[in-house]
């Protein structure tokens, strides 16, 4: 148990406290449920994508295989921007993907086969779920961390914070109690004295 006094000022504190706490639970319990919910969806999506990019990486693979050809292909495809903004959700900033601009590199379309055009498209798909895929688990990383805090938060209100103070409301209430029930009898010794002592001995 805390330190606390055993006054009637301290019992008004403990009781605000408990007021306080149990205003404020409700608040970081929806705030759990909420950050549990987006990290389900954000960590669904996620999934799809890397899905999506692992399908499209086999499909490449299979037909680049196929032609056989070293064109150099990771040479064609550059990134030139990337924006990424920054969302909230439930007090989090995190980052939310924007848009990503790829350089037009020039290459003869003479001098390369057919299939490159195909395959210089699919790569700039690839890098995108690759940046995708990162921004979505830097997302998960910051919800994670404030769904962490979120969730100590609410154990410390649930499971020390407010049967500490109920707990201190109570030792305070029979402590008053018994000083009022102890000052009642001694109040009642003191008159019976003064009533014996007008008594008339005989």
């Amino acid at each position: 148990m805390a330190d606390i006094k055993f006054t009637k000022n301290e019992l008004k504190t403990q009781k605000d406290a408990l007021k306080r706490y149990r205003r404020f639970l409700p608040t970081l319990q929806l705030k759990k449920q909420q950050l549990q919910m987006v990290i389900r969806n954000v960590e669904n999506q996620e999934r799809e994508k890397r899905e999506a990019r692992d399908g499209a990486r086999r499909d490449l693979l299979s037909w680049v295989r196929l032609f056989g050809e070293d064109v150099g292909l990771a040479g064609l495809v550059k990134v030139k921007s990337l924006v990424a903004e920054t969302g909230n959700i439930a007090g989090v900033d995190i980052p939310v993907f924007h848009s990503l601009v790829f350089e037009d590199v020039p290459y003869d379309l003479f001098e390369t086969p057919l299939w490159v055009d195909a395959a210089v498209d699919v790569l700039k798909l690839l890098i995108r779920y690759e940046v995708e895929l990162a921004i979505l688990r830097k997302q998960i990383e910051l919800l994670g961390q404030e769904l962490r805090i979120t969730s100590q938060r609410v154990n410390l209100f649930e499971k020390v914070k407010i049967p500490e103070t109920r707990n201190n409301i109570r030792v305070i209430r029979i402590y008053l109690g018994d000083q009022e029930t102890a000052a009642v009898v001694r109040g009642k010794i003191s008159k019976n004295k003064i009533v014996l002592e007008k008594v008339p001995q005989s």
